[in-house]
């Protein structure tokens, strides 16, 4: 699908843009392995975290070498590409922007080269003081030294040139360097990068994005996802903790604190963003997402004659939902998988059919009958609207539509792009002016045309995580963001020259 401003997408819905996360990051240390390849198979894992670019950064010892393309994994690199990409330790990541244009540029791993050090970084997160922090560098800004425009970027000149001026004292450990600038961070962070002999992991002291480490043989992966992990044979370990900087090399894995945690996990990682084959905090998140289906079906009941998902993000709560309602689940809507980027762009009647590029319903299983139909989120409505009217055209005798999040209310600044407030459909709800909650919903409700509608409950979801309230980040929800966001650092386009900005 195109969107209005001509940019490729494969969403159900070019105007109903879901939320994004920032991106995927994996490094491996593991000498005598194809690391590349190895890379390039985390990378497929976590391709459902960042879909515009891909790199590759490989250190055989003596240098680094970074491969990266604007695309997917499967676009970017291929069988020569990858065999070019020799050596015993590889930094990758997918990236979805959220600081900085979607160019080359921007895409990461990020390369930074100084006569004492040279390293390759990749960043899944969002930081709220880049400004402060491009400050820091010698001319205010980055000047010259930083091409690119991302958060990523000034983070990554920043330790090189700590580590440059550490050589001069004869000290040119990238952990020291990290461990001193690190805590002068804010917003969240998991970071995977590597000088030409280490590998190097760090996580925000809040511990926003998830973070964990496996075992490979002799070897160590670092992953976004423990579903990473699972592609390329590594043994879960442990979660890279807030506040935390890993250094993995020939002596092991070694651990420095540098800040306190103050663990605030992001709630929509449990909800949309990670793979359901993914544990965090120890909560399988298949498991997670179909307790919060039967906590719909506990919160909202209603009566129907079957339940559906909106494929794949809704399939766990739907089942959780017939589990807990003892309605029937079945399928009701086919997805296309191999609708993805297209290079042509749609005529102006398939355009006008909306999302039936992607989704098709089984009209023999709907009509005469009333529907449940389960997604996880709603973020403008177009989506859901256009469900609902599909299943009536196809003979629903009822559209009843749950909801496997609270509304989302907030935009995030800490890694998922979401739309602006103004653009949420229920970003004007139950706020400061003391709007009327059920009364939102209602309304929301006749907008996506649907009989009924519900949403799961805060708490109700909170429980489902099986984690402590006060450990979860739930601020596109409630408003209450545990960093604070200065207003200007709200926006994609922070450093980007003011003639580029829309």
């Amino acid at each position: 699908m195109v969107k209005p401003d001509g940019r490729l997408t494969h969403d159900l819905d070019p105007l109903d843009r879901p939320p994004r996360d920032a991106c995927g990051v994996f490094g491996v240390w593991s000498p005598g392995e194809d690391v590349a390849k190895l890379a390039y198979y985390g990378l497929y894992a976590l391709q459902h975290r960042g879909q515009e670019s891909a790199g590759i950064a490989v250190s055989d010892g003596r240098r680094i070498v970074v491969h990266k393309e604007m695309g997917l994994v499967a676009q970017v690199f291929d069988e020569p590409s990858l065999t070019a990409l020799r050596g015993d330790i590889a930094v990758a990541h997918c990236r979805y922007s959220t600081t900085g244009a979607s160019v080359w540029a921007n895409a990461q791993p990020t390369f930074r080269s100084a006569s004492a050090v040279s390293l390759a970084l990749g960043h899944n997160g969002n930081l709220t003081n880049t400004r402060e922090l491009a400050a820091m560098l010698p001319d205010g800004t980055g000047g010259g030294a930083i091409r690119a425009t991302s958060d990523t970027d000034v983070l990554s000149e920043l330790f090189v040139r700590g580590s440059e001026s550490d050589a001069g004292t004869g000290d040119t450990c990238v952990t020291d360097t990290a461990a001193r600038i690190l805590p002068l961070v804010r917003g969240a962070y998991s970071l995977v990068f590597m000088d030409e002999n280490t590998l190097y992991a760090a996580r925000d002291p809040q511990g926003f994005r998830p973070l964990v480490i496996g075992q490979l043989g002799a070897g160590w992966v670092v992953a976004s996802e423990t579903s990473a992990l699972d592609i390329v044979g590594a043994a879960f370990v442990r979660e890279v903790r807030p506040g935390e900087l890993v250094t993995i090399d020939e002596r092991g894995v070694r651990s420095v604190i540098f800040a306190p945690a103050v663990p605030k996990v992001c709630l929509f990682e449990y909800v949309y963003l990670a793979r359901p084959d993914t544990t965090i905090g120890g909560r399988g998140l298949h498991a997670t997402r179909v307790e919060i289906g039967r906590t719909l079906a506990a919160e909202h009941p209603v009566d129907a004659d079957l339940v559906i998902p909106v494929p794949e993000s809704g399939t766990p709560a739907a089942i959780g939902y017939a589990e807990g309602s003892g309605i029937p689940y079945g399928q009701g809507l086919v997805k296309n998988s191999y609708v993805g980027r297209t290079f042509i762009q749609p005529s102006q009647l398939i355009r006008q059919r909306g999302i039936r590029l992607k989704l098709n319903p089984l009209r023999d299983v709907i009509v005469g009958k009333r529907i449940v139909v389960v997604d996880d989120s709603i973020v403008r409505g177009n989506t859901q609207r256009a469900i609902v009217a599909m299943l009536r055209e196809s003979g629903a005798a009822e559209v009843h539509v749950r909801i496997a999040s609270p509304p989302v209310k907030w935009p995030c600044f800490y890694g998922i792009d979401f739309a602006t407030r103004d653009e949420l459909i229920a970003g004007g709800s139950a706020d400061e002016h003391g709007a009327d909650e059920r009364g939102a919903v209602e309304g929301i409700r006749a907008s996506i045309g649907a009989d009924s509608l519900g949403y799961v409950s805060l708490d109700g979801l909170i429980v489902a995580t099986e984690q402590e309230s006060g450990s979860l980040c739930r601020a596109c929800f409630d408003g209450q963001y545990p960093v604070p966001v200065p207003e200007d650092a709200r926006g994609k386009n922070l450093l980007e020259p003011a003639t580029t900005q829309p």
